[in-house]
């Protein structure tokens, strides 16, 4: 069997050691920490608007720019996890982070606050670089498990911004909210170099490889490993049923017909604790079944939580049931995704990862101006509809996987 181009000419390394649990632990509330950083403004969004004296249409800007360039930063700076030392970029990038949050937290003009955000969007990378690193120091056997650690991270760092942005933003003023995540940031900026390796031997680059021809490569990477696409195209309806439910959540709940105020939303967003400790567990049991196996069978549950939608939009209280469901299994679809492609050989995983993190952005941003228009034509049954629609194509989608994977293991 012949190499691949990235496997020849990458020098064969040394194993590097295995991260212990408190390891795992420490980088996942790493990646809390840096993940939260683009969610606190949802919860405070007017407030902000208020502050500096412009529209809350004008002030969608923020989130909006931030996105994008979260998705510009992946495709142009994710890449380089595959050609130099995770633990350099992560130092880098989570530094200027850090700078970014002081200039938000600091800016009088509305212009510096947005340019602020937008360049904290685009260094916001470190919560897709620091899987791949972990996939390269975990057995194989563990890759599950280690994969939900980090990714309750990411569940836990989006929580904290929605839970507690509200309460700091109410009580002491919304720059309170990001002068705590700049003591924050400090703090990760120095712990991360100290918990990761110094030398990452993984990640040298081929001899001669430009940067040019590094994103270049991802092409040819993707032609190889054709999976990644349904991965991808699968997180990408998880990821957008997962906004446009609460982008509907948000108007329905506030509506003259359930009459609830914003901190209702937010209350519900603390559900998402019940992550903390199913995906870890949940993971560990990924790793037993196989990850198509348990895709589909979280796909089928998630099914049935979004139908319940329909049924359960005019109670607060009924809705609490599918949106348990869904917080549940929304994550464990992802940590099954991530499965099918970082046991790849090391030198392609942050590749693979690009290209997955930038198809769940795509799908998470068109879903959630879907889920507004769905409101807007049909209120809650045209948003429950959507969610539905998303998540049929979604256990189709897992379905075919796992059968073509059994078919694969006939031949």
């Amino acid at each position: 069997m012949t190499p691949s181009p990235d496997r020849a000419e990458t020098p064969s390394p040394a194993p590097p050691k295995h991260l212990s649990k408190g390891e795992l632990y420490l980088l996942s509330a790493a990646t809390a920490v840096v993940t939260a950083n683009a969610y606190y403004i949802h919860p405070i969004i007017a407030v902000v608007a208020d502050d500096f004296g412009v529209s809350h249409a004008m002030i969608g800007m923020v989130p909006a720019f931030n996105q994008i360039a979260l998705a510009l930063g992946i495709l142009l700076l994710l890449p380089l996890g595959d050609w130099v030392s995770n633990r350099r970029l992560v130092s880098i990038f989570v530094a200027a982070q850090f700078l970014s949050v002081v200039v938000m937290a600091l800016a009088q003009e509305y212009w510096l606050f947005v340019t602020a955000s937008t360049v904290l969007g685009f260094f916001t990378i470190a919560p897709y670089l620091l899987p791949t690193y972990v996939s390269k120091r975990v057995a194989a056997g563990d890759l599950g498990q280690a994969t939900a650690i980090i990714t309750t991270g990411i569940i836990t760092g989006i929580l904290v911004a929605r839970a507690g942005a509200g309460v700091l933003g109410e009580h002491f003023g919304w720059r309170s909210v990001y002068y705590v995540t700049a003591v924050l940031m400090m703090a990760v900026t120095f712990a991360l170099p100290m918990i990761m390796e110094k030398r990452d031997s993984r990640t040298v680059a081929a001899p001669g490889q430009s940067y040019a021809g590094l994103i270049a490569s991802i092409g040819p990477i993707v032609r190889q490993n054709k999976e990644i696409l349904l991965s991808g195209t699968i997180q990408a309806l998880g990821f957008g049923i997962f906004l446009s439910v609460w982008m509907g959540l948000g108007l329905h709940l506030t509506s003259p017909d359930m009459g609830y105020g914003v901190d209702t939303v937010g209350y519900l967003a603390l559900f998402a604790i019940f992550n903390v400790f199913t995906t870890p567990r949940l993971g560990a049991w990924a790793d037993k079944v196989g990850p198509r196996r348990a895709r589909l069978t979280v796909a089928t549950t998630q099914l049935f939580g979004v139908t319940l939608l329909f049924f359960f939009g005019h109670s607060l209280w009924l809705l609490m049931i599918p949106i348990v469901i869904m917080n549940v299994g929304g994550p464990l679809i992802d940590v099954c995704n991530r499965m099918t492609f970082l046991n790849k050989a090391p030198e392609i995983r942050t590749r693979l990862m690009t290209v997955y993190i930038v198809m769940m952005f795509i799908g998470g941003g068109a879903a959630s101006w879907a889920g507004t228009t769905a409101y807007d034509l049909a209120g809650w049954q045209g948003n429950a509809a959507l969610a539905f629609g998303m998540s049929a194509c979604l256990w189709v989608l897992c379905f075919l996987s796992l059968r073509r994977e059994k078919k694969d293991a006939k031949a």
